[in-house]
């Protein structure tokens, strides 16, 4: 059994206010309010009204957990919101995922199979072994059915958990040696 795992997701893409459409920014300004920043609970809402236009999808939406994660993944500056550029990279990658979610969804059903799960995240950048593939299904599937916002919280995860590894893997090594704090840190808050 070959136990390596790899993940080679994109980089977070540069992006500055340049990079931003008028649209996007127009669009941003109305979900965010005027703090213009997007809170968890906001993310929730913009990401659940778009989700349910997509009749092609099965979902029972995205949970404030899920958000959370994913405004974690994504806040650079440490305000538990998401600020323009923060929200267009975010954007960028759910419309990454979309995209392989329907790819992979192989008969169409607007839900993913384990076997087609695999291949998704193979495609999205991630090689895992078996046991993780299989402790992935068991924790994001419903009776083996992988909706769209389980697939999505389950690429968060992955995306997240391999950043603070590499982050505390500080010799390129493919091992980390953590204390107590880092081990909560990104346990509690990965």
């Amino acid at each position: 059994m070959d136990d390596e795992v790899v993940a080679d997701f994109e980089e977070e893409e540069e992006i500055s206010e340049d990079d931003v459409d008028e649209s996007f920014r127009s669009m941003f300004a109305q979900l965010s309010g005027d703090d213009m920043e997007v809170s968890v609970r906001e993310l929730r809402t913009i990401l659940n009204r778009v989700v349910s236009k997509h009749r092609d999808l099965q979902t029972d939406g995205f949970s404030m957990e899920s958000c959370r994660g994913m405004v974690s993944l994504m806040d650079k500056d440490g305000s538990a919101r998401l600020g323009l550029l923060e929200f267009q990279v975010l954007w960028n990658k759910i419309r990454k995922w979309l995209g392989i979610f329907r790819e992979f969804d192989l008969d169409k059903s607007g839900c993913m199979s384990s076997y087609e799960m695999r291949l998704a995240l193979e495609d999205g950048g991630f090689k895992l072994n078996n046991k993780l593939y299989q402790m992935l299904v068991a924790r994001y599937a419903d009776s083996e059915i992988i909706d769209f916002d389980n697939f999505t919280c389950c690429l968060v995860k992955l995306e997240a958990m391999f950043k603070a590894f590499h982050a505390l893997d500080r010799d390129g090594t493919g091992s980390a040696e953590l204390n107590i704090n880092e081990w909560l840190l990104v346990t509690m808050c990965g």
